[in-house]
């Protein structure tokens, strides 16, 4: 049962990342409770959640692209919400639900445990062993209605400014090449482009 090795999986490396993080992760009786939650839901959506800090709120979605071959390539995309900083921007041929984690460990370590994780519920999102993985270390998803992209507005206009900026003007010979660049933009997107919540 795929499901169920994950889930082995996941309690791993939740194990894992608490040793790693230490006093930095805190657990759900440390964290406030102070985010504006209109109507929390049991399945982990959200309504009218609003960023009030760094590390409150982040968001991600997946952006897909081809190399010049018509080989498809997607990209995962994580921004926090209130900074509007891209944290990462993950390129590969494939990316799996044990790719988000990957994504997120290596995010958490470098800037500690967000409060909420927004997202829509495709499958690599509201997969057991992403979801388990999530609670397991503090944090809490933030489920967007279905067909609903609005209201996911800062990582699909980071998405927008992705595609505007890079991806529609040029054209990737490799998936190397593609990795190479698209982290190129973002290091640029962060250190260039002013962030309004930055003030």
């Amino acid at each position: 049962d795929p499901d169920s090795n994950w889930s082995r999986i996941a309690s791993g490396m939740i194990n894992s990342f608490r040793r790693a993080m230490g006093e930095l992760l805190l657990s759900h009786h440390d964290r406030p409770h102070t985010e504006f939650l209109t109507v929390p839901l049991a399945d982990g959506s959200c309504i009218r959640l609003r960023p009030e800090r760094p590390n409150h709120v982040w968001a991600y979605d997946f952006v897909e692209d081809r190399t010049r071959e018509g080989r498809k390539f997607r990209m995962l995309c994580v921004v926090d919400e209130f900074t509007r900083e891209a944290l990462a921007i993950r390129v590969a041929r494939r990316l799996s639900s044990s790719d988000v984690i990957d994504v997120l460990a290596d995010l958490f370590l470098a800037h500690g445990t967000p409060a909420h994780i927004r997202s829509d519920q495709g499958p690599e999102f509201i997969a057991e062993a992403v979801k388990a993985w999530i609670s397991g270390v503090g944090a809490r998803t933030a489920y967007i209605e279905k067909a609903s992209p609005w209201e996911n507005g800062y990582v699909e206009s980071f998405n927008g400014k992705l595609r505007d900026e890079l991806l529609n003007g040029e054209v990737f010979n490799t998936l190397r090449e593609a990795q190479v660049l698209i982290e190129d933009w973002r290091r640029h997107y962060n250190r260039v482009r002013p962030h309004s919540a930055l003030g």
